[in-house]
Formats: structure tokens, sequence, C-alpha cells
């Protein structure tokens, strides 16, 4: 299994974005993206902090994408 990528919150969702999810809403630091069929997602954008290695995992799983195709949106 290959290791996730250290990103900030800012970097996850600019790839989710290339990906066809788009801000539906933002309460606080954190960013609900949905996408037109209907997957969702929450992002937290903390500034100076990365995005850990097992919320980065939840967060692919909730888009039901794996890590080689969220590797390629970056």
């Amino acid at each position: 299994m290959r290791r996730l990528p250290r990103l900030t919150g800012k970097q996850v969702i600019a790839a989710l974005k290339r990906g066809g999810f788009a801000i539906a809403r933002i309460k606080g630091s954190h960013h609900l993206m949905k996408h037109p069929d209907g997957r969702t997602t929450l992002v937290p954008v903390h500034s100076g902090e990365h995005v850990g290695p097992g919320l980065l995992k939840n967060i692919l799983q909730a888009c039901e994408m794996t890590t080689d195709d969220f590797e390629k949106l970056l």
C-alpha cells in the first residue's frame, strides 16, 4: 500500500476541485465538499497544519477515490 502524501487542507481542496468537487458550504474552518453525483466530504483547513494520514484516508473513502486517483489530481 502506498503512503499518503502530507498535504494542507487547501491542497486537498484544490485537488478535489480538479476532481469535480465544489465547496458547498463553510462552517468555521471546515469546508463541505460536494460532487454533482452526490458524494460529500468534510475537509478541515487550519493554517500551518497538515491533514493527517488517517483523516486523508477517511476523506478519500468518503469521496470513493483511491490513493492513485487522488495523486493524479495533485
